[in-house]
C-alpha cells in the first residue's frame, strides 16, 4: 500500500510516531475512520476552533466553507474558515479535505485537487469512477 500511493515511512522508536504510523495504514487500508492522536497545533483561536469543528464531520460526509462557518457561530466567515484550512499542516488527521463549496465543487487543498478528490473517493464522500 505504501508503494501504491508512494508513500513513505521510516522505522524508529517513538512511540507517537509508531502510533501515527498504525493510524495512517488504518486508514488508508479502510480500517479506520478518524484519528485519536494528541494534537498541538499552533494557531489563532479562530484557526484551532475551525481545525476543532473540522474533526466533527464524519467520514464519508463532506460540509460547505459557509456550514463550517454557520456552525462555528460565524455567519458569512466562509473564507476565513477557507483560510484556517489552508493553515491546517496535518492534513488527513485533521480532515480539512472534507470541506466543499457551497455547489459541491472541490476547491482550496494544499496537497492539490486531485489529492482532496482521492480522499473524498476513499472515504465514499464522492462516488469514484467508473472508468479510471
Amino acid at each position: 500500500m505504501m508503494k501504491r500511493y508512494k508513500l513513505e515511512m521510516k522505522e524508529g522508536n517513538n512511540a507517537l510516531l509508531k502510533e501515527i504510523e498504525k493510524q495512517a495504514n488504518e486508514y488508508f487500508s479502510g480500517k479506520r475512520r478518524a484519528f485519536d492522536l494528541p494534537l498541538d497545533q499552533h494557531g489563532t483561536s479562530f484557526e484551532k476552533n475551525v481545525w476543532n469543528a473540522l474533526t466533527t464531520i464524519p467520514y464519508g460526509e463532506t460540509r460547505s466553507y459557509g456550514e463550517m462557518a454557520a456552525q462555528l457561530g460565524k455567519p458569512g466567515a466562509a473564507r476565513a474558515v477557507g483560510r484556517a484550512n489552508g493553515m491546517n499542516y496535518i492534513a488527513v488527521i485533521i480532515p480539512c479535505h472534507r470541506v466543499i463549496d457551497a455547489n459541491g465543487e472541490l476547491h482550496g487543498y494544499g496537497g492539490g485537487l486531485w489529492r482532496k478528490k482521492w480522499l473524498l473517493e476513499h472515504e465514499g464522500a464522492i462516488p469514484k469512477p467508473m472508468f479510471a
